[in-house]
């Protein structure tokens, strides 16, 4: 059977922990309690001292008398167990007060809390419930829009509406003449006074204010372009050119109003509303979820205490309970009752099984099919990995001279490329490991859908799989070279392979966690047009990845140059690592990482005018700096008395230092001076602190790994370059993943502190009660 502590901990909602009863702090008083009722040495008094006193025989007397009163009334409260002084000198009688004055502690700040999240949640439902009233009032103006252009002989809405005893019933071959008018009729009657302002409430808060940013807009004529992402102002700007130039839409088209409201803007309000009525009713079920558990926990934590005190006092302190606000409110459940019934009519066509499936999706259960095949695939992987070693070792694949060939070869770059993948895989799956087993809400963080999202088995699932599947070519690669096949033959076995997963990544057939495919294809896309996206937290992190696979994509720009240019074929390996084009493209492949994080860094802060991202752009902008020192000194191979070895190394130092600052300062939320836990912060999650300490000495060293690339204390020919850069990249692919854990912890804790539990959806409109 669970504890109720351990499951206490598993159900709880992890951004509102603080707010919860602390279980185990009243478990450790009962467990005073209950050491205090055990008999003392019999030469042992009150004070401590042994030996036998005088007193003992009325010490026996009093706590006897004590215990008469205790026990003779089972309906004892808690007022009552606060005896007077005369029976408060026991020890017992001590810790049963100070348990009982602790338990309304918890007591007042569980109802405390409660009334803040249900204040803000009824906040947040009236704001909603105005919204989707001025959301139906936009769609009337819209239906009015489409019914006047089919009916241009229709009455104005400056003259008097027609009488109701003039529109007859439609039964003769008029029919759709006599609806048009009847429904243009009704919607006039309804909305004609308020037109002018739902019209331009609309088009002037159309476009998306994400909360803590400053939307801007760019004015142009009647429509309004949000400057946030580039696709919905080129939309917007196409439709008003459309319009104007092409469809000559008049510039009046109301005699009261000179906008008009598109239905694609209205779309757009409705698809927000809905998503916020989502988040809505998930904040309601977590509200009335913590209510339900705090309760019980109420009912565990007093069982306990009358088994051990031998008292009753769990009917009268839970009655009390049980009158309280967070017990006995009922606005949660009418609320969730009101959003469910919003939500069907307005969003469901009145379905309510489609309703459900928005509002109560089921999460998918963990197969254990895929715990199988992982299995598998570890197995298949450390069996062909096995096979391949062997070979290379009798084939004398990694010695020189033919080692140098080898892993000069765009077979061997590619090949490379898939290993730092599968590795960064697996890191992540360690990852989603850890979050999980540490409660770190990572799918609420990066904004993931619990149903659709990639769990730690299925990171391990692709990795294997991947690894597998590579491994399996790489031997059929190495016999295929032994055998003495033609070299172009040979090396489009990788070709193939790279050409295979690139088309996997792009399919659009729903197979192979399409929806995870479509994430990442996406979130590429917005770190590639940086800064003309908004930077969520799931572009960033990314982004971050990617200057960790520097050497990565510098092994693709090896691979593209040697395929493409015909290299595999003429057997010349120095086309694509002399050439002045190549070493050019290798500059621009090394600092594009540092260009597209410092460009979200810029647009975080014209977001947000928080200088500390122009500090957090420095970071990057000097990491670009350090690296094009380093291709220079390694290009133009100099000695160490060149000027390039000392630039080289004071830029990097200054990069590293400023880089493992920002890891342990700001991004782990560590080395604070003031904090309980030296050197780190007051809230931890992993319970060894000792771990803090060895993660920032391991961080700050794998951070100094460029070391070897410009000192070249190991591996100072080029035969062995390509190795070295290797395994350079796998430890920086390490340290990215040991990275990860820390600064999502430190996210979890900045949202436990602010007690967010749901996402703050953006609404659109925002000025509704302003004069407009």
């Amino acid at each position: 059977m669970v504890k109720f502590s351990k499951e206490l901990d598993g159900q709880l909602i992890p951004e509102w922990r603080d707010g919860y009863m602390n279980y185990r702090e009243l478990k450790r008083h009962i467990k005073k309690i209950k050491l205090s009722r055990l008999p003392k040495h019999p030469h042992q008094d009150m004070n401590g001292d042994y030996g036998l006193s005088i007193l003992d025989p009325v010490r026996f007397v009093a706590r006897k008398i004590c215990d008469k009163f205790r026990n003779s009334d089972s309906k004892t409260d808690m007022t009552q167990l606060r005896r007077s002084k005369s029976c408060v000198e026991d020890g017992e009688d001590q810790e049963i007060r100070i348990f009982f004055e602790k338990l309304d502690e918890e007591h007042n700040k569980i109802e405390k809390f409660y009334k803040e999240r249900e204040s803000e949640i009824v906040e947040k439902a009236e704001t909603l419930n105005k919204q989707l009233q001025f959301l139906m009032d936009s769609k009337q103006v819209l239906m009015s829009q489409r019914l006047r252009k089919k009916s241009p002989s229709s009455p104005n809405f400056g003259s008097s509406p027609p009488s109701w005893s003039s529109v007859s019933p439609p039964r003769s071959s008029n029919y759709s003449e006599s609806s048009v008018e009847l429904a243009e009729i009704l919607s006039h009657y309804q909305i004609s006074d308020r037109i002018d302002e739902i019209i331009a409430a609309l088009e002037r808060n159309s476009s998306r204010n994400y909360s803590g940013t400053k939307t801007k807009l760019i004015k142009q004529g009647k429509i309004d372009i949000p400057a946030e992402t580039p696709t919905p102002a080129i939309v917007s700007l196409t439709s008003m050119l459309w319009e104007d130039l092409v469809m000559k839409t008049p510039k009046k088209e109301y005699c009261r109003g000179e906008q008009s409201i598109s239905r694609k803007k209205v779309q757009s309000a409705e698809k927000m509303i809905r998503g916020a009525f989502v988040e809505l009713y998930k904040v309601l079920g977590l509200l009335k979820a913590y209510s339900s558990m705090n309760m019980k926990a109420f009912t565990k934590i007093l069982k306990k205490f009358d088994k051990v005190s031998n008292q009753h006092a769990s009917a009268n302190y839970l009655q009390a309970v049980k009158a309280s606000h967070f017990i006995s409110s009922d606005k949660v459940v009418k609320l969730m009752e009101e959003v469910e019934s919003t939500f069907i009519k307005h969003f469901a066509s009145n379905d309510r099984k489609k309703a459900m499936k928005f509002l109560r999706p089921q999460q998918k259960k963990a197969s254990n099919m895929i715990t199988f095949f992982v299995g598998l695939f570890t197995g298949c992987f450390v069996s062909l990995f096995t096979i391949y070693a062997i070979l290379a070792y009798m084939l004398r694949t990694f010695s020189s001279p033919p080692g140098k060939v080898y892993m000069n070869d765009g077979s061997y770059q590619i090949f490379s490329v898939f290993a730092l993948l599968s590795l960064h895989l697996f890191m992540y799956g360690c990852n989603l490991f850890m979050w999980k087993n540490k409660r770190i809400n990572y799918n609420f963080i990066f904004g993931f859908s619990p149903n659709t999202s990639l769990k730690y088995r299925d990171a391990f699932l692709i990795c294997t799989t991947l690894m597998t599947i590579v491994v399996g070519a790489m031997v059929v690669h190495l016999l295929l070279q032994a055998i003495g096949v033609s070299p172009d033959q040979v090396d489009a076995i990788p070709a193939i392979l790279l050409l295979f997963f690139l088309a996997l990544l792009i399919c659009p057939l729903d197979i192979f966690y399409r929806t995870t495919r479509c994430c990442f294809s996406r979130v590429i896309r917005n770190i590639f047009f940086a800064p003309f996206y908004k930077v969520p937290l799931v572009d960033f992190f990314m982004a971050d990845q990617l200057t960790s696979q520097i050497q990565l994509l510098r092994q693709m720009e090896y691979a593209a140059c040697y395929f493409l240019a015909g290299s595999f074929g003429t057997l010349q390996y120095g086309t694509c690592s002399k050439g002045r084009l190549f070493k050019d493209l290798t500059y621009v492949i090394s600092f594009m990482p540092y260009y597209w994080r410092a460009m979200q860094c810029a647009r975080r802060w014209f977001d947000s005018y928080d200088v500390e991202h122009l500090a957090n752009m420095g970071k990057y902008v000097s990491a670009m700096v350090a690296a094009g020192a380093r291709l220079t000194y390694e290009y133009k191979k100099l000695d160490h008395h060149s000027i390039w070895f000392p630039i080289a190394i004071v830029t990097s130092v200054v990069a590293t230092v400023y880089q493992c600052y920002w890891d342990f300062a700001k991004d782990w939320g560590l080395l604070q001076q003031n904090s309980k836990n030296l050197w780190l912060r007051d809230d931890l999650i992993l319970k060894n602190k000792n771990i803090y300490y060895v993660s920032i000495a391991l961080n700050a060293v794998l951070r100094v790994a460029w070391v070897e690339s410009v000192l070249k204390l190991k591996f100072n020919d080029d035969d062995h370059k390509q190795l070295r850069d290797f395994v350079l990249a796998s430890l920086e692919v390490i340290r990215r993943g040991h990275w990860n854990f820390y600064r999502l912890e430190n996210e979890h804790l900045n949202n436990v502190g602010n007690y967010r539990a749901g996402k703050e959806v953006p609404l659109p409109f925002h000025d509704m009660d302003s004069d407009g």
